[in-house]
């Protein structure tokens, strides 16, 4: 007998000739027009750039399907009487016309939360500041590996909604989910995951606490059934485990848990009751530095009681790294160039730096988010043999470095660019073999660049071209 989720086909009927407003044409929301018109609602949709600034194969689908469509800066004034509204992550809740909507009577949600809302089956959400894709990727994986049905969604993969009619009680979905997404949202997953909290995207957040307050989304709806997984070394995830009613399973690489999964010595050990196992040596597996096997801890925290331990172990020994995430390029008469495009923060930058032993030439900078340099200057001093800056935060990690040199009465050399091909060319010439170049920008990619990853690939070709 064929399954039949019953929330889905209860929301199919619910939707039928109702307004549906979807405000951003990005990814995730892209399938959601042709499932909308599918399914008979009215739809219209918003974007906040102009016509001409829109794909010409998305605007002909929108005119051919008949849709109304307001563009450009102030297209939200026309946001007004819809029955869902369906929000880019970008477009925060607490925009004033959504809440005027939401007050109204409306419902505003996403593709993603309104997918949690009717999934059938197991889901895990994983969030943090730094490494939940990777994170993401390896708990999907060990999964696959098992022979579990698994989808992978959210902020990596494929926008899952227009997926539930193949989606079985018995499958596990994976969701990676940015603060976007988890802001306002009154669901949580069966298994929630929160790698670290640091400040991040604070030009876009009202504050640091209404960060902090959408990453507790992941757990904040689960009951005693659920599971928490949480990083015991970080001030605000350890605090975390006072809040839930869900059962928590910690994990660490400073403290020695009498319960939980620990780094100890690069050995990755299971505790119980005090009890160590050891579960995996980190010279197996291909990924590098200690804010992965981090990672790998997490992951193994998080399927242990899903997947047997040899697969577990097979599986991350087999695992790649992310593209963008100390992806390895290529060497260069005996330097090797690694692309770390994904590290938009200090902290990610800071953790890139502490997985190499060899000497670093460090190109960093880009586009400003509102955080604090301070701390990343005492890793460039104390690591990096030659530092070259750019964009808009070049200024901010000059100063930050500047002052430490100082402190620490040291000198470095620093270089000050103009675009990628010029880092590139500069890191060339100065680097020495057995060096390491490193592109890790602790920056955001929006001043030059579509995202990260389009950063990522261009520097990766100036690369290739050397």
């Amino acid at each position: 007998m064929n399954y039949i989720n019953e929330k889905l086909k209860e929301f199919n009927n619910y939707i039928r000739f109702r307004k549906i407003a979807i405000i951003g044409l990005g990814v995730s929301n892209i399938p959601l027009i042709d499932y909308m018109y599918s399914k008979k609602a009215k739809v219209t949709i918003f974007d906040d750039r102009e016509e001409n600034s829109i794909s010409k194969e998305i605007l002909s689908k929108i005119k051919t399907y008949k849709f109304d469509y307001f563009f450009g800066k102030n297209s939200l004034k026309n946001l007004k009487n819809f029955d869902i509204i369906f929000r880019s992550p970008s477009c925060l809740p607490s925009k004033l016309e959504l809440e005027i909507e939401a007050n109204r009577g409306a419902i505003v949600t996403t593709e993603i939360e309104m997918f949690m809302k009717i999934c059938p089956c197991k889901m895990i959400g994983i969030t943090g500041s730094d490494g939940k894709t990777t994170t993401t990727s390896l708990i999907y994986s060990i999964l696959k590996k098992a022979g579990y049905n698994a989808f992978l969604g959210g902020n990596i993969g494929t926008p899952l909604f227009t997926k539930l009619p193949e989606i079985k009680p018995q499958d596990i979905v994976v969701l990676e989910l940015s603060s976007f997404q988890l802001m306002n949202m009154d669901i949580s997953p069966n298994i929630g995951v929160i790698t670290n909290i640091t400040p991040n995207h604070l030009n876009i957040h009202k504050d640091y606490e209404e960060y902090i307050e959408a990453k507790k989304n992941i757990f904040k709806y689960q009951d005693e059934n659920d599971i928490l997984i949480l990083n015991y070394d970080n001030e605000i995830t350890n605090k975390c485990a006072k809040e839930t009613k869900s059962k928590v399973i910690f994990f660490s690489s400073k403290n020695k848990l009498e319960n939980g999964f620990i780094v100890d010595n690069k050995i990755i050990k299971k505790c119980t009751d005090g009890i160590r196992e050891h579960i995996l040596d980190t010279k197996d597996v291909i990924l590098r530095g200690n804010h992965n096997y981090e990672n790998i801890a997490t992951a193994i925290a998080t399927t242990n009681t899903l997947v047997d331990i040899e697969i577990i172990q097979q599986s991350i020994k087999e695992f790649k790294p992310v593209e963008h995430r100390l992806e390895f390029i290529r060497n260069i008469d005996n330097v090797k160039w690694y692309n770390d495009s994904v590290s938009s923060s200090p902290t990610r930058t800071i953790a890139g730096l502490n997985s190499f032993e060899e000497e670093i030439i460090l190109i960093a900078g880009g586009y400003d988010k509102n955080l604090d340099y301070t701390p990343i200057a005492k890793p460039i001093v104390e690591k990096v043999k030659g530092l070259i800056l750019i964009g808009q935060t070049s200024g901010k990690i000059y100063e930050a470095v500047k002052k430490e040199l100082e402190k620490q009465n040291k000198k470095l050399n620093i270089y000050m660019c103009d675009n990628l091909e010029d880092t590139v060319n500069q890191a060339k010439k100065i680097a020495k073999p057995n060096q390491i170049v490193l592109f890790s920008p602790a920056s955001a990619s929006f001043d030059m660049f579509k995202n990260f990853a389009d950063r990522g690939l261009k520097f990766k070709k100036l690369v290739n071209k050397l």
